[in-house]
């Protein structure tokens, strides 16, 4: 209890130095890539890699038989002991904190923001992240996928978590998705 208490007020007055402006967001799905994050969140500026430990990287959807916008599965991540998930820490205006939450779709029970330490190489930062509400597992399309490796190639993620990303298996879709629309920023 004591010790959940004391991450509490670190957290608290972790935000409250690093300004009344901005939060740190980790991303570890699609939002890698900074052109499919600045889409809703123009005010996101990378700050660095990190890696939050004792966590897994899953693919899925919040509900069976559910159809999104990716078609296929989406980033989330679970608890797992000794587990590791690579991902950006972006440094984002308080403005666009609802978008992101929109985004992430937290008002319609997709996902629920959290707060964990994400180790960086100048130490470990609270960052705002988002994990999936009833997961059931579902691989992604090949072009949710494709946007999750750019950012994790785009940001230098490290080479073996970038292999472990390319082995996840697709569902095949083959049809239009966000990439296009992401394909139109990037040229």
């Amino acid at each position: 209890m004591i010790g959940n208490l004391a991450h509490i007020a670190r957290f608290c007055l972790g935000n409250m130095a690093a300004t009344a402006d901005h939060f740190m967001y980790f991303a570890f799905g699609s939002n890698l890539l900074k052109e499919r994050l600045q889409l809703a969140n123009p005010s996101a500026i990378f700050h660095c890699t990190g890696r939050l430990k004792d966590y897994t990287l899953n693919f899925g959807l919040w509900g069976e038989h559910i159809d999104n916008r990716w078609h296929g599965g989406v980033a989330t991540i679970e608890q797992k002991e000794g587990g590791e998930v690579w991902g950006v820490v972006w440094r984002m205006s308080n403005d666009h904190l609802a978008s992101l939450d929109q985004q992430e779709g937290v008002d319609m029970g997709m996902y629920f923001p959290l707060e964990v330490t994400v180790e960086t190489d100048d130490g470990a930062l609270l960052c705002r992240t988002y994990q999936m509400n009833r997961f059931h597992a579902c691989p992604p399309s090949p072009q949710y996928k494709q946007v999750v490796c750019l950012g994790a190639q785009q940001n230098g993620l490290p080479v073996q978590y970038m292999r472990r990303l390319e082995e996840v298996q697709t569902n095949n879709y083959s049809g239009p998705s966000i990439l296009d629309k992401i394909s139109q920023v990037i040229k």
